[in-house]
């Protein structure tokens, strides 16, 4: 398996807290570093966004929350090159823990997708923020 992510990949978040992108911007999410993170902003639902420079199949994502601020449901949504911003492929539903540890999630490999919407449908913060340290998707 290998880590789909590199520089020619292109990440979209929903919001960053407060706007900061300096300090919580969508590059801490691939940046390698556990002690950067991406924060939204609050209200759900929230989504990341990756744009992978040429078609893949995905069979796991690696995800490391911050306990407090983690998705409680997650929805993997998949687009195939021929039609990019339609959304139509459902990977899987992830209910990830509430805790600060990585966390993996296998699936089935996927068709060949262009993009994968990570979409974050609740939050176990109250107001809906989600923050994440680290996020690798795997696969071919």
């Amino acid at each position: 398996m290998t880590n789909l992510i590199n520089s020619d990949t292109r990440i979209k978040v929903s919001s960053v807290l407060n706007r900061d992108t300096v300090n919580f911007g969508k590059q801490f999410l691939v940046d390698g570093n556990e002690e950067t993170c991406w924060n939204s902003e609050q209200g759900l639902p929230q989504n990341i966004l990756i744009d992978f420079p040429n078609s893949v199949s995905i069979s796991s994502v690696a995800i490391t929350f911050q306990g407090g601020f983690a998705g409680k449901k997650c929805l993997l949504l998949g687009s195939l090159g021929s039609s990019p911003n339609d959304y139509n492929v459902e990977i899987s539903t992830l209910y990830p823990e509430d805790i600060s540890s990585k966390q993996i999630f296998t699936f089935d490999p996927t068709e060949e997708l262009k993009r994968l919407k990570i979409i974050f449908e609740e939050s176990t913060d109250f107001y809906g923020r989600i923050t994440v340290y680290t996020l690798d998707v795997f696969g071919k």
